[in-house]
């Protein structure tokens, strides 16, 4: 195996042997629980833009990473904020995606995704009503529906600059849910993830707000096929999972503690939608192959050294999560460079790579070690390490 000189938490360096990479078990769907991956998108380093700006995609290169995904048996949770959706994916460039996504699925049969419909082609502002949300969500929604497409129900910035009181956000989802023609998937992204949903279901304390998102539910149950909570607190999921209705999902959005709570407890468990799968998805198919033979100990001993990953990629400022996603993404050969939407590759230093790359390898996550190393070493040597 190969041996790099990485920079240590001391600002020195060290070097660092790669392991072999783990052989995960393989197992043909369905799987004990529902598992959809919050996938990236690969910038198109050849076209001319300007690139704080513009969103070039390499439609080829996105779109066979998503038929990776289907092959180890996940769901593709499509145009989401893993997708840099907000943060350098607009809602043109998230059509076009969801599009090209649901026509590569007709060559994977039994494939499943869902779609992000949310209100970010209306810039949040003062002259931003509650009805012009309602108006922004309908105009998504429709278009992902006539696409044949599910729905994820996203969060609202707009929605969170212009309610007044939780009756705003009571309103506003009755009225979306009302008109949907299949079942969705609720999103509760928490303000770690992005700071303009400080205050989400018109209260800044998650109890509090989680009693309205619960009366959402509750009022429309037949229209939400399960909520997605990204709060990163296992105790909050667990709480609002034991009092959703009981045709209702619990889809963890939790990237710290998403093995246990997949695994459940004596009460239930939770189902998953999770930016954490798209780097994780070979060591996610085979825990939940495991689970399929009821296999705990297997199914905890793929998953356990992929949690540290997970917080690592994760850690404040959580929004920058994207950049450890793509990375991993890019020292696993599924794209040629290390260039994101809206330059986004910058949002994390080089001490953090270094120690991503440790916990890649220690998870058994880079599938061919001397690809990984030369890849590892042309990324410091741009950082000035040699």
């Amino acid at each position: 195996m190969p041996t790099i000189t990485l920079p240590d938490e001391q600002g020195g360096l060290t070097p660092f042997t790669l392991s072999a990479p783990r052989d995960f078990p393989k197992a043909t769907p369905p799987y004990p629980r529902v598992a959809f991956a919050a996938a990236h998108v690969v910038a198109d380093t050849r076209a001319e833009q300007d690139p704080w700006l513009d969103a070039k995609i390499d439609w080829d290169r996105t779109i066979a990473f998503r038929k990776h995904l289907w092959s180890l048996g996940l769901g593709v949770a499509e145009a989401m904020d893993t997708a840099q959706r907000g943060m350098g994916l607009d809602w043109t460039a998230a059509q076009e995606l969801i599009r090209r996504s649901l026509d590569a699925m007709q060559d994977h049969p039994g494939a499943v995704m869902a779609s992000g419909a949310g209100t970010d082609h209306l810039a949040p502002g003062p002259d931003v009503t509650v009805d012009d949300v309602i108006r922004a969500y309908e105009e998504q929604c429709e278009a992902v529906e006539a696409m044949g497409g599910r729905i994820i129900l996203m969060a609202s910035r707009a929605l969170a600059k212009a309610a007044k009181s939780p009756a705003d956000y009571e309103r506003v989802y009755a009225r979306v849910l009302s008109q949907v023609k299949q079942p969705v998937i609720i999103h509760w992204l928490g303000e770690m993830f992005d700071p303009a949903l400080e205050g989400y279901w018109g209260n800044h304390d998650h109890m509090a707000a989680m009693e309205t998102a619960l009366a959402v539910i509750h009022a429309k149950a037949d229209k939400v096929d399960g909520v997605k909570v990204s709060l990163l607190d296992d105790q909050k999921e667990i709480f609002m999972r034991r009092r959703l209705p009981k045709t209702v999902r619990m889809y963890t959005g939790d990237d710290f503690n998403y093995a246990e709570l997949i695994a459940g407890d004596e009460h239930g468990y939770s189902d998953a939608l999770l930016g954490i799968f798209d780097p994780i998805a070979p060591a996610v198919g085979g825990a939940l192959a495991s689970l399929s033979r009821n296999d705990l100990a297997t199914f905890h001993d793929i998953l356990a050294p992929t949690v540290p990953l997970s917080r690592h990629i994760f850690k404040a400022p959580t929004r920058f999560y994207k950049t450890g996603v793509v990375f991993m993404a890019w020292l696993n050969g599924h794209q040629d460079h290390f260039v994101m939407v809206g330059g986004q590759q910058s949002t994390r230093s080089i001490r953090h790579f270094s120690e991503l790359f440790r916990l890649a390898d220690k998870a058994g996550l880079l599938r061919d070690p001397e690809m990984a190393a030369t890849r590892m070493r042309t990324l410091l040597a741009l950082h000035g390490v040699a």
